[in-house]
């Protein structure tokens, strides 16, 4: 089992960056994938970016490549998303969650934190 607790959104103007945090609790937590999902209002939940349980491997949607930048740091039990060049239409909900296998499918990730609200203003 593992809690995840997000933080670090907010209101940025359009070109800003935002550093979201996914604190987790659990001895386990170097062992899971780690990823994020936004949702947007009206919209699917969305993968955006993931990371191997080594941090060794890293996958991003097409939508955020070359301006978002996903780590962890297994000793402190935490996972980050860097955000920069914000868009308007990464206005979401950010989610972090842990799971098995990567996978870009927010359904195979068993555990979830409660979101984190990021609003991009053009």
């Amino acid at each position: 089992q593992v809690q995840l607790v997000e933080s670090g959104g907010g209101l940025v103007q359009a070109g800003g960056s935002l550093r979201l945090s996914c604190a987790a609790s659990g001895r386990t937590f170097s062992s899971f994938a780690m990823g994020w999902f936004r949702q947007a209002p009206g919209k699917e939940r969305e993968f955006v970016a993931a990371i191997s349980w080594s941090g060794g491997s890293t996958y991003y949607a097409d939508s955020v490549k070359g301006r978002f930048t996903i780590s962890r740091d297994n000793a402190k039990n935490i996972v980050y998303l860097q955000m920069n060049m914000l868009k308007p239409e990464d206005t979401a909900i950010y989610y972090c969650a842990a799971g098995g296998p990567i996978s870009f499918t927010w359904t195979d990730y068993p555990f979830w934190g409660q979101g984190t609200q990021v609003t991009v203003s053009s």
